[in-house]
């Protein structure tokens, strides 16, 4: 089921660029992701309601909050990064650098959470980094 979930991120990830080009013509880059923010935000809670899942926020560990924090702080960080760069460059040529974010994940993931990297993982990092070359330059 984890692969049906990923798929659909991964089409809405495409719908997002898209739409997001549209939408950011003769708007501030900032101003464009506070706004999408809000949407999410909303969307967010809205899912955490019609899952009846708010009663955990009270289980939730220190740990866990300063991690989920650090996160929200990177994910608005590169929500602000990518806006600026759709805005100024070609959808087509940024969203393949952004989707370097794959062979960077994988090789923290390696060295953080301790996950296998393989020749696979190797070959498909270096697949990656080649492809989003050729279709950058």
């Amino acid at each position: 089921m984890w692969a049906v979930f990923a798929v659909l991120s991964a089409v809405f990830a495409a719908l997002t660029s898209i739409l997001a080009k549209v939408g950011i013509e003769d708007v501030d880059s900032n101003l464009a992701t506070a706004i999408r923010t809000v949407v999410v935000v909303a969307m967010s809670w809205l899912m955490v309601f019609i899952t009846n899942a708010q009663s955990g926020i009270t289980n939730i560990s220190k740990k866990s909050w300063i991690f989920l924090i650090l996160s929200g702080l990177a994910t608005g960080a590169s929500w602000l990064c990518y806006y600026k760069a759709i805005q100024m460059g070609e959808v087509s040529k940024v969203v393949p650098i952004d989707k370097l974010s794959v062979v960077i994940t994988l090789v923290l993931a390696f060295v953080f959470l301790h996950e296998e990297f393989n020749t696979k993982s190797l070959i498909g990092c270096i697949l990656i980094t080649a492809g989003t070359l050729v279709m950058v330059l």
